[in-house]
C-alpha cells in the first residue's frame, strides 16, 4: 500500500479484509526449487518440519513445510508453509500467534488463555502461509486462515525498516483473525464455538460504537465492504484488527492521519485513547499485552543500529518501541539502542554494541556465566537489560568492553 491519500489507497484499504475463520481459501501450488543446492529444506532448530500426513493430501501436496504451536491440551495449532516463504517469515508468524496466546497475568480475560489455545486446537485450526499476494489467481482450496508472503514483514528486513506499505505488515491482522475466529469466538451466525464469550461481548460493543460513531470505516467507498462484513458476521473481527494494528504501531509511519489505510480514526496508540475510548478501554489490561512478547529475530541483512527506542525520524520505531526481546542474526556488526522495557538482547556473529543514553555510573552492571545484566537506576528510562553474546556497552560518558 502506498503512502498517499489517493483513490488507489482508499480502494486498497477496502481490500485489507481477507477470509475470516475456516473458510475455503485458494492457495498457490508449491514449486520446489531443485537447483538451489539446498538438500535439507527443513530447520529442526527453528521447529520447522515436513507437513504431517494427518492434515491430508491437499496440504502435503501444496505446502512444503510446517510448524506448530502446542496448546496446553497437547494438541497442535497448525501452520503450513509454502516454498517461497522464508524461515524468518514463518518463525515470526508463529511468534505472533504465541504472543496473542501468551498469558497476561492480572488481566481481566487474559490471565489464563489456555482455554482459547485448546479451543483452537480442538477446532483443528490451520494458518496457511502462502506465496505471492492475495490477487485472486491462486488455485488450491484448503480450510485455513490465509496470510501471503508479500504481507509478512520481518524485523530488520527492508520492508520493515522502510515501513513499506506496498508490503504492509498484515501478519498481526490475519493471525488475530485466526485466534478470534477459532479461539476467542464470535457471537452470531457463521461462527464456531468460542472460549471467551465475555471478551467477545466487549469487542462487539466497541465495534458497534465505532461503526455508529464513524470511528471506523467512515467512508462512502467502504459501504459495500461493510455490508459484506455484516452479511458474513465479520464486523467485530475487522474492527478489532484495525485497533490492534494501531495499538502495536503498525500505522504510525503512514502518511495519512489515520490507521488501517485510512479506515480507522486513530493512527497511533495515544490517539486511540482520545478518539476511541471504548477501544482504548478494551486494550487496558483486558487481554492484549502492552508490549510484544515474542523474541524478534532481526534480519541477518540489517546493518547499523537497531533502535528499540521510539524516534519520529526512524519510521520502524513506531513498532519497535513495543519490542522487548530481540536476537540479532547473521555476521554484520549490529548495534542496539534500548528502550524503557526490560530488554533481553542476544548478539550475532559480528561485533555488537548496546547503547544506553545515561552515564555509566547510573547503571548497575553484572556479568556472570557469559550473561550481562545492566540495570538502570533511573526509573522509567531503560529498565533491566539482559545481554548475551554482546561485546561492548556504550554509555554517554564512556564505553565498556565485556
Amino acid at each position: 500500500m502506498k503512502n498517499s491519500i489517493s483513490n488507489k489507497i482508499l480502494v486498497l484499504a477496502l481490500l485489507l479484509v481477507t477470509s475470516c475463520g475456516l473458510k475455503k481459501v485458494k492457495v498457490s501450488k508449491v514449486t520446489t526449487n531443485t537447483t538451489s543446492g539446498i538438500e535439507n529444506i527443513f530447520n529442526q532448530e527453528l521447529g520447522i518440519e515436513t507437513v504431517p500426513e494427518i492434515l491430508g493430501k491437499e496440504y502435503t501436496k501444496n505446502f512444503e513445510r510446517y510448524t506448530k504451536v502446542l496448546a496446553p491440551n497437547g494438541k497442535p495449532i497448525h501452520i503450513v508453509i509454502q516454498d517461497d516463504i522464508t524461515d524468518g517469515q514463518a518463525v515470526r508468524c508463529r511468534g505472533i500467534l504465541e504472543h496473542f496466546l501468551k498469558d497476561y497475568p492480572g488481566s481481566k480475560y487474559g490471565n489464563d488463555k489456555s482455554a482459547i489455545a485448546n479451543k483452537m486446537a480442538e477446532n483443528n485450526a490451520v494458518l496457511a502461509l502462502m506465496n505471492g499476494q492475495d490477487d485472486g489467481k491462486t488455485e488450491v482450496r484448503v480450510n485455513a486462515q490465509s496470510l501471503f508472503k508479500n504481507e509478512i514483514q520481518v524485523e530488520g528486513h527492508s520492508w520493515y525498516t522502510n515501513q513499506n506499505y506496498e508490503h504492509r505488515d498484515a501478519a498481526y491482522e490475519e493471525i488475530l483473525h485466526f485466534v478470534h475466529d477459532n479461539g476467542i469466538g464470535v457471537d452470531g451466525p457463521n461462527t464456531m464455538p468460542g472460549a471467551a464469550p465475555e471478551l467477545q461481548k466487549e469487542i462487539r460493543a466497541a465495534q458497534v460504537n465505532g461503526l455508529a460513531n464513524k470511528l471506523w470505516a467512515d467512508n462512502e467507498r467502504a459501504k459495500d465492504w461493510i455490508e459484506e462484513l455484516a452479511e458474513e458476521n465479520s464486523l467485530s473481527q475487522e474492527y478489532l484488527a484495525a485497533v490492534i494494528d494501531v495499538y502495536y504501531g503498525l500505522w504510525g509511519a503512514f502518511d495519512e492521519n489515520a490507521g488501517m489505510g485510512g479506515l480507522y480514526v486513530a493512527k497511533v496508540r495515544d490517539a486511540i485513547k482520545t478518539k476511541d475510548a471504548m477501544a482504548y478501554e478494551l486494550m487496558n489490561n483486558k487481554f492484549f499485552h502492552p508490549y510484544i512478547t515474542y523474541n524478534a529475530r532481526i534480519d541477518s541483512e540489517f546493518k547499523g543500529v537497531f533502535s528499540l527506542k521510539f524516534d519520529e525520524s526512524i519510521p520502524y520505531t513506531h513498532h519497535a518501541r513495543y519490542l522487548k526481546d530481540i536476537t540479532l542474526l547473521g555476521n554484520n556488526d549490529t548495534n542496539v539502542l534500548v528502550n524503557q522495557l526490560d530488554n533481553d538482547i542476544t548478539g550475532n556473529e559480528g561485533i555488537n554494541t548496546v547503547f544506553f543514553p545515561g552515564n555509566s555510573y547510573e547503571y548497575e552492571i553484572l556479568t556472570k556465566a557469559g550473561m550481562t545484566t545492566v540495570k538502570d537506576n533511573t526509573q522509567t528510562r531503560n529498565g533491566q537489560n539482559t545481554l548475551r553474546n554482546i561485546e561492548k556497552l556504550q554509555f554517554a560518558d564512556k564505553s565498556v568492553d565485556l
